[in-house]
């Protein structure tokens, strides 16, 4: 029929001619000698079936470390990256330094610790009798959005740091948004946090800049769980178990479509700005015996407005520092002191650029977690 005569998926014509387009600049790279590749690897792209040059060509540059290798990578052959809604599927720049166990706390610097600052530090219950709860929320596989892969990895790592630190874990999987409050609203009410002395709540999802992405989310019918329903269902209102205990949220999700980097020129001279001034008599009219939201602290994976980066087959680049500062970190540091020292682990910018965001932060006191006491 007349129809057959013309392309039925011009979207693939312009795929194949990008492809093409493709092959063609890495040929001229190789011939060009600009990444200095060695004889073999050469041989090896040029031998390649030219449908095949591409692929060559990534697994030369995942075998560099060098920041044209890894700007080209991103730049031209991430075809599995997210969108604006998920993380940005990258290899992690360096490998991970491997650390295993958790370093416990002494029970004399335990000791000493509780002494001389009684008054600065949330109290620590015994642990014989303590049921501190955990919970972990992750969402995998969507119906209209792309597989969060090497989410399986994130899951294990916080589960067993968790553990490490004393808390039972309850894991959820494959939620709506709705399914997510839910969930968070039964966890809130369970009766072992008058027992507890503190709570995580880890959310691992594609996001928006107001929330996470539930399993149904499409730009057509969102469904997404903001991140104020979040600390609604914790505040001390509705979660009184918590009253007056630090309440720690992790969340691992994008927060837009942007990197998070920038070029900036070298210079002594840096612009001033004012805050805004706000008036001398300004007050409150609203009166309450007890604060409605209280010793939060939560830990974003990244800036508002920017992608999250997330490793295929490692996980979560923000999720394997955590678990790293808090293993070497937390038998001596606070919670906010370690949280510093993540963001302190994304602070030179590269090509796959974020920085954690500490947010919302209502803590009174140090939150020391002692391993091991």
């Amino acid at each position: 029929m007349a129809e057959n005569n013309h392309p039925d998926k011009p979207l693939k014509v312009l795929e194949e001619l990008g492809k093409e387009f493709l092959t063609e600049y890495l040929e001229k790279l190789v011939q060009s000698n600009v990444l200095k590749l060695k004889e073999e690897e050469k041989q090896k792209f040029n031998n390649a079936e030219r449908s095949d040059k591409r692929w060559v060509f990534v697994d030369v540059l995942k075998r560099k470390h060098n920041q044209v290798g890894k700007m080209l990578l991103q730049t031209f052959l991430n075809v599995d990256s997210g969108s604006h809604h998920g993380e940005a599927n990258l290899e992690m720049e360096e490998p991970e330094e491997s650390v295993d166990t958790l370093k416990l706390c002494s029970s004399e610097e335990f000791t000493r610790l509780c002494r001389e600052k009684k008054q600065e530090i949330y109290p620590i219950k015994e642990t014989n009798g303590r049921t501190r709860k955990a919970l972990i929320i992750c969402n995998t596989e969507f119906k209209h959005l792309s597989l969060r892969y090497g989410a399986n990895i994130d899951i294990s790592g916080m589960k067993g740091l968790l553990e490490e630190l004393g808390y039972d874990v309850v894991v959820k999987e494959e939620l709506t948004a709705e399914g997510m409050e839910s969930e968070m609203k039964d966890f809130a009410a369970l009766s072992e946090h008058q027992t507890s002395d503190s709570t995580f709540l880890v959310v691992m999802s594609h996001g928006t800049l107001q929330g996470l992405c539930g399993t149904m989310h499409s730009e057509a019918t969102p469904d997404v769980l903001l991140y104020d329903t979040i600390y609604q269902i914790f505040n001390n209102c509705h979660c009184p178990g918590l009253r007056d205990k630090p309440k720690v949220i992790i969340v691992q999700a994008c927060r837009g479509g942007n990197s998070g980097e920038v070029w900036i020129r070298e210079s002594s001279g840096a612009h001033s700005y004012r805050a805004v001034d706000l008036p001398r008599n300004m007050e409150a009219d609203a009166v309450r015996m007890s604060h409605v939201e209280k010793d939060f602290i939560a830990l974003y994976s990244t800036t508002p407005h920017h992608l999250s980066y997330r490793d295929k087959t490692r996980g979560s680049y923000f999720i394997s520092k955590l678990i790293s500062c808090f293993r070497i970190h937390a038998c001596s540091c606070h919670l906010f002191d370690i949280f510093l020292k993540v963001q302190q682990s994304f602070e030179k910018a590269s090509i796959n650029s974020q920085m954690p965001t500490i947010d919302r932060a209502t803590l009174t006191r140090y939150f020391y977690l002692f391993p091991g006491n």
